[in-house]
């Protein structure tokens, strides 16, 4: 798989750079992406490829369930970068239908150590859903339970990019929006799950 890679670079090089070589030379000069991507690090969901979009349009971070987490330093910093200093304007929380981190909340791995401590950011998710069809007396199958989840898990990651002061401070200012997506991968398409910014807490 490694030489595989290396010679994709070289098809790269020859097939796309050269031809475009303007394009990435003003591209090595200076990015200007206009949307950070908050999403999650499965193999099959690939941003610019779903999204059809070039090198330098968008910020990435990504990592098991698309999780925010305030104790998170690297996600920390690309935020306060993102904001402070790319002055990016857009932030999307993309999960996906079919995540493996979602499913993980619902099993129990003893030999997992750095799992289920990172997935504590994600469990209010599926109390929520679970607490709303128990309420609701509602019996449906799992994977739409799951998908429920995966929904849910996106809107309360967004609840805590609004635990970060200057995430509040920018979008209280206008200069910043944040969106809730999933994506589906039996189809291809992006469900919108929140379409506005949510109410900043004070």
């Amino acid at each position: 798989m490694i030489t595989t890679l290396l010679d994709g670079n070289k098809r790269f090089v020859s097939d796309v750079f050269d031809r475009e070589r303007d394009y990435f030379e003003d591209l090595a000069k200076q990015q200007r992406p206009t949307v950070l991507w908050i999403g999650c690090s499965d193999s099959r969901v690939p941003v610019n490829t779903i999204t059809q979009t070039r090198p330098g349009e968008i910020f990435v971070h990504r990592n098991v369930a698309n999780i925010v987490a305030t104790n998170d330093w690297n996600l920390s910093a690309v935020l306060e970068f993102s904001i402070n200093h790319l002055m990016i304007p857009d932030i999307v929380v993309c999960g996906h239908y079919g995540c493996g981190g979602i499913a993980a909340l619902d099993e129990k791995n003893a030999e997992d150590r750095y799992i289920p401590i990172w997935l504590n950011n994600a469990y209010k998710a599926r109390e929520r859903v679970d607490d709303k069809l128990l309420e609701l007396h509602f019996q449906i199958p799992e994977e739409q339970r799951m998908n429920l989840i995966v929904e849910e898990n996106v809107r309360l990651q967004l609840e805590h990019l609004q635990e970060y002061p200057f995430v509040r401070t920018a979008m209280q200012d206008g200069a910043l929006s944040l969106h809730g997506w999933v994506y589906d991968m039996s189809n291809g398409g992006i469900k919108v799950v929140q379409r506005n910014n949510l109410v900043c807490r004070e």
